[in-house]
């Protein structure tokens, strides 16, 4: 084993092979990382780990005028650069990371091809629109289709709702805690004020277990037929739901409000989530916009874009069979070195010279033909959780020497503990 001590002050990289270890840390240079022995045996053990000094510096290392303590600016660098190497992926999104970075087109299985390379994602997504079970919030509801009328109308309802939370003053609130339970909640207070219960459970973080919560939930709401005496304080979207007069039209609108109102929620979250991780303190002179474009980048909550097979794609390149499937994956294209400049750091400057909605490859709200229709709603708001975490000096745990990305629903930071520093 060849030891290679390179003493910085933040850390001391040792080089060398070490099978005997059974949890591997993320430095720099192997930023998604499994947990399962099974995926680590391909690493042929432990390549390089990283051991980050949250206290003490060598002499004249940080410090300013090369003696004393380093700067708060200084230090704030090294912990932030320290917490995004140990950003934890699950193993599959680890091996896609690990395996696939910079590849345009690979298959993932018998029948699916994964793509990241822009020009290709960018033909595929305009060859035809998204069919009726592709759009993940207007899927069809137990066959019963989602007409362009119906979600016209729901997300005419949710952007009355978040415009008018946008109107008034900043809510103080305690936001410490276990990120991204604690935003997630308090968007939905404030959004969605104070709502019947039957509504406030369809936002529940905890339906995501399994799709029979969330219908036994909605079929229980709607069968609450007694209206409340005043709608007065109801969101627009809860008011749409009580104006049905049927069970089964009442029982269909509750499970949109569920698929609406709850993306909202859990997006926003995530996004604040991941920013905080990456990047807090946040530096005064980074416009929020800038932090969550990069956020975006590095950790995008829809992280891939499922088409199903269609002739039209054989004809874009012949490598895509007429029986496959393809999954576009911002996750890749969001980190691949041709389109990047050091493409796996958090660098929210960047933005001040690159345009979101046309940068190659970066996709967090879907393609130009059909973006997100929550876009608009979800930026605001994580923006304005932004201002709370700059007010109150909320940063994450020092503690906390990892975060974990799963692959529960959207793709988010998972159990983050949020303090003030």
């Amino acid at each position: 084993m060849d030891i290679d001590l390179r003493a910085t002050p933040l850390r001391i990289v040792i080089s060398g092979t070490f099978p005997e270890l059974h949890e591997q840390e993320a430095s720099s240079e192997v930023r998604s990382v499994c947990q399962e022995c099974a995926a680590c045996e391909n690493l042929e053990g432990i390549r390089l780990v990283s051991l980050d000094l949250m206290s003490g510096n060598p002499a004249g290392s940080g410090t300013e005028s090369g003696v004393g303590h380093p700067s708060r600016e200084a230090n704030a660098a090294r912990v932030i650069e320290a917490r995004r190497s140990q950003t934890v992926f699950a193993p599959r999104l680890g091996r896609l990371l690990r395996e696939h970075r910079g590849d345009g087109l690979f298959r993932l299985d018998r029948d699916t091809i994964g793509i990241a390379d822009p020009d290709l994602m960018d033909a595929l997504l305009r060859a035809r629109v998204a069919n009726a079970a592709e759009r993940p919030t207007f899927k069809p509801v137990l066959g019963r289709p989602v007409t362009r009328t119906e979600s016209s109308s729901l997300m005419q309802a949710l952007a009355s709702d978040v415009r008018r939370t946008m109107k008034q003053p900043t809510t103080q609130a305690d936001l410490t805690g276990r990120w991204p339970g604690v935003p997630h909640d308090f968007i939905r207070r404030t959004v969605f004020g104070p709502e019947l219960r039957r509504f406030r459970i369809l936002v529940d973080r905890r339906l995501e277990l399994t799709p029979k919560l969330t219908w036994a939930a909605v079929t229980a709401g709607a069968a609450l037929v007694r209206r409340p005496a005043s709608t007065r304080g109801l969101s627009t979207l809860a008011r749409q739901v009580l104006a049905a007069d049927e069970l089964e039209e009442r029982r269909f609108r509750m499970y949109l409000y569920r698929r609406v109102a709850a993306p909202l929620c859990f997006t926003v979250a995530a996004l604040a989530t991941s920013a905080v991780w990456l990047g807090a303190p946040f530096d005064d002179g980074t416009p929020n916009e800038h932090i969550l474009n990069e956020a975006l980048r590095l950790l995008p909550p829809s992280w891939n874009i499922l088409r199903v097979r269609s002739p039209e794609y054989t004809g874009i390149d012949p490598r895509i069979g007429q029986e496959d499937d393809v999954l576009l994956l911002p996750l890749l294209s969001h980190r691949a070195p041709a389109l990047w400049d050091d493409p796996e750091e958090f660098i929210p400057a960047r933005w001040a010279d690159l345009d979101p909605d046309t940068h190659p490859g970066y996709l967090p709200f879907g393609h130009a033909n059909e973006r997100c229709w929550g876009r608009h709603l979800v930026m605001p708001m994580a923006s304005r959780l932004l201002d709370l975490v700059r007010e109150n000096d909320l940063v994450p745990s020092p503690r906390q020497r990892k975060a974990h990305v799963g692959l529960d629903g959207l793709l988010e930071v998972a159990d983050l503990q949020v303090v003030r520093s």
